[in-house]
Formats: structure tokens, C-alpha cells, sequence
């Protein structure tokens, strides 16, 4: 008898263990089932409305501003937002010059301009 080598009892070896394992797969179930409330019919009416409807690429906010709920009235919006625009000290702050600190010295000109109106009314 010739005697074998060592990668052929190697190699025997492997064989013998597949074979005793053998293959094991998975049975084939075919395509999942269908899994839709909607019939073949719907889907394709709802395919077309959906390609028909208008400005349906269109990005958010390409079609002018939208709608959001007011929560302050109009008239103290405008009136923080003047205020704001005529402070004096608006455009400087802590970090203006090094080791600062920003006070404010000088009176809004709005607020001058009430303390006027307020004293002139006063005076009738």
C-alpha cells in the first residue's frame, strides 16, 4: 500500500468533515408574499395623482413665505426693532477692545425723544 503524505491526509481529513456536516441551506420560499392594503388598481391610481399634482418638485419656501403663527403684536415688534436701530452703543461690544467692559453712557435717541414728548405734554 502506498502511504500518504501529509497534505493529502490533510486534505482527506477536510473532506471527511464537510461530508459529515454536510450542507446545510436554507429551504427556498420564493419571493415574500405581497404585504399591501392596496390593491394593484389603487397603487397605480394613486401613482398617477401623485405624478399630475402641481408644484410637486417645488423646494419649501420657493413659493413665497409661509404662513406661522403670531405671537407678539406687530406695533412692539416694530417699535424693539427702532429701538434697537437707533441705540447708540449698537455696533460695540465686550470683545470691541481687550479687557473691556461696555457701558452705556448715552440715551437712546427714542427714548429721548419720549421723555420730550412726555414733558411737553405735561406742560398743557
Amino acid at each position: 500500500m502506498k502511504s500518504l503524505s501529509l497534505t493529502q491526509i490533510v486534505a482527506l481529513g477536510s473532506f471527511a468533515l464537510l461530508a459529515a456536516a454536510g450542507a446545510k441551506a436554507e429551504s427556498y420560499e420564493g419571493v415574500q408574499p405581497l404585504a399591501s392594503a392596496m390593491s394593484r388598481a389603487e397603487v397605480n391610481a394613486e401613482a398617477v395623482r401623485t405624478a399630475a399634482a402641481p408644484d410637486q418638485n417645488v423646494v419649501r419656501g420657493s413659493r413665497g413665505a409661509e404662513t406661522m403663527a403670531v405671537s407678539r403684536d406687530r406695533a412692539g415688534v416694530v417699535f424693539e426693532a427702532m429701538r434697537a436701530a437707533a441705540a447708540p452703543d449698537q455696533n460695540v461690544t465686550s470683545g470691541s477692545r481687550v479687557n473691556s467692559k461696555v457701558i452705556s453712557t448715552l440715551q437712546n435717541p427714542l427714548d429721548a425723544r419720549a421723555a420730550a414728548a412726555g414733558n411737553s405734554s405735561n406742560k398743557l
